[in-house]
Order: structure tokens, then sequence, then C-alpha cells
């Protein structure tokens, strides 16, 4: 889950189609009653790869695009855990995760859109976004806000499903690129788009992509601050 905004091109000018903000925690006020019944199972491996790979970096993560909160559940109790979303409807059933099974670990469960995080620069150890890169109106926005909060050395973390780089998949993907966008999906953004902007900056390396299950439809993505 993830902040979402504008109609049209997104603000880096390449030409995905993003439904606005409103429609967008409206859809996630629908969806969040039944979310977790809906994704949990298809969504597991990616939980928990994405939960290794920040713990890997150390113990300060921040969850962006957290929605019901069900990856705060798979973090051990000696890490720090913040938690943030556009919906608030999302949110609450988060919350109420953090309640029920008392996840100390969870130090924050916040409204914020991902794009303007108000965190201190290099706070956290590793930043993890799972399905929600390819929601934002700017995702290299996103991903420099989320580089401005990382320390040196650390992660970005990102699980999604991108599209593929060439052949019949790939055209496939692009022809029905605005159908599946109005359900929150992108089946267009690339990889690539990810490493242009690796380049672009010049402190961030891919240091991996992971196929997760079912069949490799989603991928764990690793970007590296230099140290």
């Amino acid at each position: 889950m993830g902040a979402t905004s504008g109609n049209g091109d997104d603000a880096s000018g390449h030409g995905f189609s993003q439904p606005d903000t409103s429609s967008m925690k409206k859809a996630y006020a629908r969806w969040a009653p039944v979310y977790d019944l809906t994704y949990r199972r298809l969504t597991a491996p990616g939980r928990r790869a994405a939960v290794e790979a920040g713990l890997a970096c150390g113990r300060t993560i921040l969850e962006v695009g957290a929605g019901t909160g069900m990856s705060l559940e798979e973090y051990p109790s000696d890490c720090s855990v913040i938690a943030t979303d556009l919906s608030e409807d999302m949110l609450k059933l988060a919350m109420r995760k953090v309640r029920e099974q008392g996840l100390g670990h969870v130090k924050g469960v916040v409204v914020m859109d991902g794009c303007h995080l108000g965190f201190p620069d290099g706070a956290f150890d590793a930043v993890s976004a799972q399905m929600m890169i390819t929601l934002v109106p700017d995702p290299e926005g996103a991903l420099d806000e989320f580089a401005r909060v990382l320390r040196p050395g650390g992660e970005i973390i990102l699980v999604n499903h991108f599209g593929a780089d060439g052949g019949v998949q790939a055209r496939l993907e692009e022809a029905v690129a605005p159908l599946v966008s109005k359900v929150g999906w992108s089946s267009a953004f690339k990889i690539a788009r990810l490493d242009a902007w690796a380049r672009q900056r010049g402190d961030f390396t891919r240091v991996g992509v992971q196929p997760l299950n079912p069949f490799g439809f989603f991928k764990l993505v690793r970007l590296r601050k230099a140290g």
C-alpha cells in the first residue's frame, strides 16, 4: 500500500497514469476490512523477504506504505520499526494489530505521504516499501525521500511486480497498464527505472533482485546507499 496522486503523466514525465489521492484514500477505505483476507497469503513471501533484508542492514526500520501492518508482525522484538501510510483506514487496522499482539518493537504508526516524510536525515538503517513504489505520482521523488532518511550504508528495500524488460510479455504489460492502474497495480514499471534513478543520483547501487513466489511475479529489489 502507498500514497498515490495525480491524473495523467506522473511528475517525472514517464507517462504512468495514476489515480488521485482522494480517490485512492476512498478505495483503500473500502479495501481495508478485507485486505488481509485477500492478500495475506499472496504477499507472505515478499513480506518475509523484505523483513529479512531490512534486518540485515540494522534494527531501525521505516515501513512506508505499511497498509494494515501485516509486515509488522514479522519483526523481532529487539528492533525499532515505524510504519507510515497515506490511508488512515488501513493504519487503524495496523494499530489494532500492534495493540492486540503487543508489538512493542513498533514505535510509531503514522499517517504520512511517502513523498513527504517527516523524519530527520539518516534516521533509519533500512527503508522498506512493499507494493507501493509503482503507485506514487513521483516514484523518483519518493525514492529521494527514502534516500534522505536513510543512513549511509543502509538500503532501500522494494517489493513489487516490475514489468519485463522486453519481448512479448513487456508488450502485453504495457498494453494493459491503463487497465490495471485502475485497481492500484502497475504492469509497465520496470526495474530499469530504478537503475536510472540510482545512476542519476550517483550514491546508490542496486545490489540485488530476488524473484519471489508465486512464480517470480513479485520481486525484491535492494538499493544500497554509499557508506
